[in-house]
């Protein structure tokens, strides 16, 4: 350790510093906080009447509070079962005509063949495991 300032030789901080609490809040925040203690409800009501008064910045922060965009939704198309890798071929073909044919939006296409190219190595794997174990036991 170099003097009293917390870092070692090479000039990081030495193990066990332990930083902010999980959950601590900067001074700002907490400023902020203190100042509109209390005024919640006048706060949401000035902005509801802006809002109705017209303000578009107020009506979708109003808005967005009531309902919030939705963020995830489930989907429902068909895709063909995956029994083994090989699967996948057909699997992301069905994919891509959900998205060719509006059933899905490029972004959840992209999404489910994520999964889809996730399942395939999970096959993969699997097959794998079961041809070596097989070779193996052939081996004894």
């Amino acid at each position: 350790m170099s003097g009293n300032s917390g870092r070692d030789t090479a000039g990081r901080f030495a193990s066990g510093n332990p930083g902010k609490r999980r959950g601590t809040r900067n001074r700002a925040t907490m400023a902020a906080l203190s100042l509109m203690e209390g005024q919640s409800e006048a706060l949401s009501c000035k902005a509801v009447q802006m809002a109705l008064g017209g303000d578009t910045t107020a009506l979708r922060l109003c808005l967005e509070r009531l309902v919030p965009p939705v963020k995830d939704a489930p989907i429902q198309f068909d895709l063909p079962a995956m029994q083994c890798a090989r699967d996948a071929s057909d699997a992301a073909a069905g994919v891509l005509r959900a998205v060719a044919e509006g059933d899905l939006t490029p972004t959840e296409g992209a999404q489910v063949m994520a999964l889809v190219d996730f399942y395939r190595r999970t096959l993969e794997t699997t097959e794998f495991e079961a041809r070596l174990a097989a070779l193996e036991a052939q081996q004894v």
